[in-house]
């Protein structure tokens, strides 16, 4: 359909001259001074391939070390987990290592929280309350136990990942080994696929087993205190995990 133009064409006809200004003022504000370029364009020809520089990488600490070799027997390897040559030795901040004597039992945690690091232990504030109640409800205390953690220093993202892994692990492997425990229990992801390469959704509520010079480990994993912290409905998964540790359930 057509329709007749008194006076005016149809561009003009239709202009909103106070929109376009306000438009045209936008793109001034947003840094846009002109609308065409110097040279002409070909808006349809293919973008052209810019060369892309690798980052260099933000260097936050030394690198992992993979541990070349490690002492045979327990308490030279107990000092040397606390030396230079372990794998996070070069990891900024302080450190803090496996707590008590080599017991039927080893507890195995993932890192020293921010809370560990002023008091000088694992495990300790709220969290360490409700891992101390864990304990009494199975039998136990810390004098019972050993409690060791995967990694002594406190990574800067607060968890363990990526290349550090692989070492760590093999250290934590290295450490049953030489202790020959009868139970150990996993507390969260890093424990758990330091010792068995799976997560902790993935391998609590079934028993395991790790070989040692002194025969097996049986072996639980089960959720961290700062995570029953926040997720209280999981205490009763985490009981059953603590009856499996103790064979009190098959």
């Amino acid at each position: 359909m057509c329709h007749q133009q008194h006076g005016v064409t149809g561009a003009d006809h239709n202009l909103d001259r106070a929109l376009a200004a306000s438009t045209l003022q936008w793109w001034r504000d947003a840094g846009v001074d002109t609308l065409v370029d110097e040279e002409p364009v070909d808006w349809l020809a293919a973008p052209a391939r810019v060369p892309v520089t690798p980052a260099t990488p933000a260097t936050t600490r030394p690198a992992t070390v993979v541990p070349a070799a490690m002492p045979a027997d327990l308490a030279g390897f107990l000092a040397w987990r606390m030396g230079p040559d372990a794998p996070e030795a070069g990891w900024p901040g302080p450190r803090i290592g496996p707590e008590g004597q080599a017991t039927a039992t080893i507890v195995v945690t993932d890192v020293p929280e921010r809370d560990d690091l002023a008091a000088g232990r694992l495990l300790s504030g709220a969290a360490g309350m409700l891992f101390d109640r864990m304990l009494a409800a199975i039998g136990l205390d810390r004098a019972g136990i050993q409690l060791v953690p995967v990694a002594t220093a406190r990574p800067p993202a607060g968890r363990i990942g990526g290349a550090d892994e692989a070492p760590l692990a093999q250290v934590l492997r290295h450490h049953l080994s030489l202790a020959r425990p009868d139970r150990v229990l996993l507390l969260g992801d890093a424990a758990s696929r330091a010792a068995l390469g799976l997560n902790c959704v993935s391998a609590r509520g079934s028993l395991h087993s790790v070989n040692h010079h002194g025969g097996q480990a049986r072996v639980i994993a089960s959720f961290t205190p700062r995570y029953l912290l926040d997720r209280p409905k999981a205490k009763s998964d985490a009981w059953r995990d603590l009856r499996l540790l103790m064979g009190m359930v098959a």
